[in-house]
């Protein structure tokens, strides 16, 4: 039977794993199934602490795909992030042959030269170019390939984590078959648009516990790095703030709050025991931390606000009433939710379910499909056999009638004359003399 190409992909988080399976057709991502399995404690600023946990609501969003696409699952893609997730500048020189163009092998070298680089307690698992000098002169379309001269230098970004951090992940999806995604870099690649990665923009992903701020200018990641914050600091300030309060009633009180980080316009109600305009205070300090230390990421990446365009906000926290509006008026930088990547798809049941969509997962899965091979599938579909409840029928060969043959007629004895018994009679008397019996019997 003919296969469909579908891709699975895995995201870890804070509070929850979700995975997905889409099918892709020619450059079209349709997302036909979304599972969610929530976890609590089991990972701490997205470095999983509890593994066989972690790796249990893997094997059920998995189990789930299969039954839903009634096929196999081969191998899946899984997202890399997490608290120590940054990024280590690097740069690498190299005397090149001056009569020989510059290829796309000569960079790929260059970027394995650079994995090479030793960092304390890290360890390297991807290299981002930022800058290319072929002869000391910047190439500024940042495609070196095919210039000439005899020197090369490349500025690079080193996507470090640490590396029992790395271990664990990798102990979480043993035995699955996976491959890694760095999360930060397939939203990079896929929810931001080329024209504001040119002009200059700031990725910000807010999830649970941690808060990723990937930097972009003139089309190149110049800076990545992973804060120890996020929406569940504004919970627990609520839970730990307000006498008696468990914190699954602080996470319920934070999104029912009117306007949490406009305290004056806060209505002042009681939900669940609590008074939502002191909810709206601890939110309101908290979510302003977060703010200056998101701020802070563009003088640590030696840039100003003036060269952004604008910062695209993703992740749950994300989600919270007012938070893109009070990061543009204390960066100064126009700010917008993050969007689907292009090419991706939902399908109907999907679409119309009203459900907030893991942007970080859709990204990864527009990322495997760019790195994958076109004739590659995550599913193998079963073969459908036809079985007979009857079983098999078999053909009997015709058996051959032997001939039957004809009985012959008997043929009618003649009686004898009158004349001709007496004969009989006469000779059987001379023949037998001495038969007494005869003699009296005649």
């Amino acid at each position: 039977m003919d296969q469909k190409q579908y891709i699975v992909a895995i995201e870890i988080g804070s509070s929850k794993v979700v995975g997905a399976a889409a099918q892709v057709n020619d450059s079209r991502i349709t997302v036909n199934h979304y599972e969610e399995e929530m976890h609590s404690n089991c990972v701490n600023y997205g470095w999983v602490q509890n593994v066989e946990n972690i790796k249990s609501c893997i094997n059920r969003i998995l189990r789930r795909l299969e039954n839903a696409l009634d096929g196999d699952i081969t191998h899946i893609y899984v997202g890399r992030s997490g608290r120590t997730l940054h990024s280590e500048s690097s740069e690498v020189n190299r005397s090149i042959d001056a009569s020989t163009a510059i290829t796309s092998a000569t960079i790929e070298s260059i970027k394995r030269d650079a994995c090479r680089t030793s960092l304390k307690r890290y360890e390297t698992i991807e290299v981002v170019p930022r800058a290319f000098y072929v002869d000391k002169s910047l190439i500024t379309d940042n495609n070196p390939v095919g210039h000439y001269g005899s020197s090369i230098k490349v500025k690079l970004n080193l996507i470090v984590a640490n590396s029992s951090m790395l271990l664990n992940l990798d102990r979480v999806v043993k035995g699955f078959n996976s491959k890694p995604i760095v999360t930060a870099l397939a939203m990079g690649n896929h929810v931001l648009s080329t024209e504001e990665k040119r002009k200059g923009c700031m990725l910000v992903d807010m999830g649970a516990e941690t808060t990723t701020v990937s930097i972009y200018k003139n089309g190149m990641l110049v800076y990545l790095n992973t804060l120890p914050l996020g929406g569940r600091n504004l919970t627990l300030d609520i839970a730990n703030s307000i006498p008696g309060v468990l914190e699954e009633t602080a996470e319920n009180v934070k999104k029912n709050i009117n306007n949490p980080l406009e305290v004056p316009h806060t209505d002042s109600v009681v939900i669940e025991g609590v008074n939502s305009r002191d909810a709206a205070n601890y939110i309101s300090a908290r979510v302003g931390e977060i703010i200056a230390n998101i701020n802070k990421q563009l003088e640590y990446a030696g840039v100003t606000a003036s060269e952004m365009s604008c910062i695209v906000l993703a992740g749950g926290a994300a989600q919270l009433k007012g938070i893109a509006k009070m990061l543009e008026e204390n960066t100064k930088i126009a700010t917008h939710k993050a969007t689907l990547p292009a090419n991706i798809y939902l399908n109907n049941a999907l679409a119309n379910a009203h459900k907030d969509i893991n942007v970080q997962l859709m990204a990864i899965i527009a990322e495997a499909c760019q790195v994958m091979d076109k004739m590659d599938s995550c599913v193998k579909f079963r073969e459908i056999v036809d079985i007979d409840i009857h079983g098999p029928r078999i053909q009997q060969e015709p058996v051959e009638k032997e001939p039957e043959e004809k009985p012959e007629k008997s043929k009618k004895k003649k009686k004898p004359s009158m004349w001709e018994t007496l004969q009989n009679k006469f000779s059987n008397i001379l023949t037998n003399p001495d038969d007494d019996d005869d003699d009296d019997e005649y």
